[in-house]
């Protein structure tokens, strides 16, 4: 989504402070995934990137251990993901994907968001063909990673394509990253490949990537922005993908 918006991302992650909302929301995906696929992440792929990207948030050892044991307990059974289509302002799309224990709840505090900021909710499969599903993994590159040879091995194992960024930082220094995009179907043997060359993956996911990607000028950049941060904002939405360049 831009720079902009990456600055942007980190000073709002810095308001929350000590991640007092993002642990919640990993804890309840950690939940999930140990509910349906068992509690061994060795097991359980879905446990075991739940996993990384807690640990990739500095979320403590305990806190997963218990989001782990939650997946036995009563309240685990009503926590469910459900995913809603919306349009916001200025041509925007979004996919905004939850994890909770009310969808009545959820829909109506989702509803009132996109209300409130220019935006509506759209019915489920109306982005069906603007969006596909990628595996996406990212880590920080090094010195020692050979990025041509790491790309013609990746090949076979789903690689579609393979890119260089930076990231800002609270200290005002870029952190160089490597991401690495493949097909929905290869998320399993991509992450295995990156694990066996000593990668240390920092995010793993199945990411909604647009068809046809939306520039917009940066004072509706910040408009849809304030709407993003304010879905994000709520305690059951996990993520929230949008078309945007």
């Amino acid at each position: 989504m831009g720079r902009a918006f990456e600055y942007r991302k980190v000073a709002k992650l810095k308001r929350w402070g000590a991640m007092s909302r993002i642990f919640p929301k990993l804890g309840r995906l950690i939940t999930i995934a140990a509910k349906e696929g068992g509690p061994d992440p060795e097991m359980n792929p879905k446990l075991r990137t739940a996993i990384l990207n807690a640990k990739a948030q500095n979320m403590p050892k305990d806190n997963i251990e218990a989001a782990i044991k939650r997946a036995s307990g009563k309240d685990a059974a009503d926590i469910k993901e459900i995913i809603y289509e919306a349009k916001g302002p200025h041509g925007t799309l979004m996919y905004i994907e939850t994890a909770t224990d009310n969808g009545t709840r959820t829909v109506a505090n989702i509803r009132a968001i996109l209300v409130r900021n220019g935006g509506e909710l759209l019915k489920s499969g109306s982005l069906d063909f603007m969006f596909e599903r990628k595996s996406v993994f990212k880590f920080d590159k090094t010195n020692d990673i050979d990025l041509e040879e790491l790309e013609l091995d990746l090949i076979d194992y789903g690689l579609e394509e393979l890119e260089e960024d930076k990231l800002p930082q609270e200290n005002g220094k870029d952190r160089e990253i490597i991401r690495v995009y493949g097909d929905f179907a290869s998320f399993g043997e991509l992450g295995k490949a990156l694990e066996k060359r000593g990668i240390q993956i920092t995010k793993a996911s199945l990411q909604r990537i647009p068809t046809s990607p939306l520039d917009l000028t940066e004072e509706q950049m910040d408009e849809v922005s304030e709407l993003i941060e304010k879905l994000e904002e709520d305690d059951d939405v996990q993520v929230v993908y949008t078309n945007l360049a």
